[in-house]
């Protein structure tokens, strides 16, 4: 807004939840408003619990951190020290890139399949040939929004070297059917982490968890923040969880917003990539005619972003709005690309 001197943006670029949080959460955490005076509960103890229950594993499989991108400052923190490998692929979420660098890790990568999935025989032979202390995987990917399968997952994280820890990035599995999902395991080489702020619509919040051993779950008590986590996020969340029916609206939602996307696309004339998140991917052939529907975009008051590495810098990306938004949208990008015909 600022540097395009906009009043106001059609905010379709940061994969925040258009559809707020749960009302429970709103209503939770205004009634506790007036204690902000007070510290949060440093064991995050009621949350874990709840947690705990809904991924039916014990309190001492859960870690709550400051969002999944604090909790990946302290993995690369616990399970690396200075010079050691780190592998993913080049382009996805990049902040896991960020920590690894800061805290003098070496950072390998290796390229997406051209259809915009991550390469698992790629990481695979990597891992063999690097010996990695983590391997990091967004699934569902972001900036792609695709998915691998969970029984492609099991072959990566099979085939991985034994003192390579997988560090799997699950944002968005609240869009992903559980047919689809990695299985529900536990082990020593593995560390999977979740949010609240998708699907939950607490992005502001700032809330996140791990889902571990209870060994690795020690490993991240010992080095965290213990005050990090805010109170009323804490609070909101365990509200949110509770609140079943506005999770299933926000899904339900989400999927009718991607399929407004995919038929956009396609009377367009334009290819996309099947989302399992709620942002979806539009082609425009090329990584400068993306950059510059990008950029055209904004100077119209539209937010939206775009993936940096190829084969995915020629497709633009756009969060699922609610249906005014969408249709506000479309309504832009349709004039925009008249006006480049024209």
């Amino acid at each position: 807004m600022r540097e395009g001197g906009h009043a106001s943006l059609l905010r379709l670029g940061a994969n925040e939840s258009t559809f707020g949080p749960s009302p429970k959460a709103v209503e939770a955490m205004a009634s506790e408003l007036p204690r902000i005076s007070w510290y949060g509960d440093p064991e995050s103890y009621d949350l874990r619990c709840a947690l705990a229950a809904r991924h039916q594993c014990a309190i001492d499989n859960i870690c709550v951190g400051a969002g999944i991108d604090d909790l990946m400052g302290l993995a690369v923190r616990a399970f690396m020290s200075p010079g050691d490998v780190a592998l993913t692929t080049r382009g996805t979420y990049p902040t896991f890139s960020f920590h690894v660098t800061g805290f003098g890790g070496i950072l390998e990568t290796v390229p997406y399949r051209q259809d915009g999935l991550l390469d698992v025989d790629a990481l695979i032979r990597r891992a063999n040939e690097l010996r990695p202390a983590i391997v990091y995987v967004a699934n569902p990917d972001n900036p792609s929004g695709t998915l691998l399968p969970g029984s492609e997952l099991v072959r990566l994280f099979e085939a991985l070297p034994q003192e390579s820890l997988l560090f799997l990035d699950e944002a968005y599995d609240d869009f992903v059917e559980q047919s689809d999902a990695f299985p529900a395991l536990l082990h020593p080489r593995l560390l999977r982490v979740r949010t609240f702020s998708k699907a939950y619509g607490m992005a502001g919040a700032r809330i996140g968890y791990v889902i571990a051993t209870p060994r690795n779950v020690t490993t991240f008590q010992k080095i965290r923040l213990h005050y990090g986590v805010n109170r009323n996020a804490q609070i909101g969340a365990l509200a949110a969880l509770g609140d079943t029916a506005f999770h299933r609206y926000v899904v339900q939602e989400v999927a009718k917003g991607r399929q407004d996307y995919y038929d956009l696309a396609a009377s367009l004339g334009r290819g996309y990539l099947r989302s399992w998140t709620n942002f979806v991917c539009i082609d425009f052939e090329s990584n400068e005619r993306a950059t510059a529907v990008m950029n055209q975009l904004l100077a119209r008051g539209v937010f939206v972003r775009k993936p940096g590495a190829p084969p995915l810098d020629r497709y633009v990306r756009i969060s699922v709005g609610t249906p005014a938004e969408r249709a506000e949208f479309a309504v832009r990008l349709r004039a925009l690309l008249a006006g480049t015909a024209a």
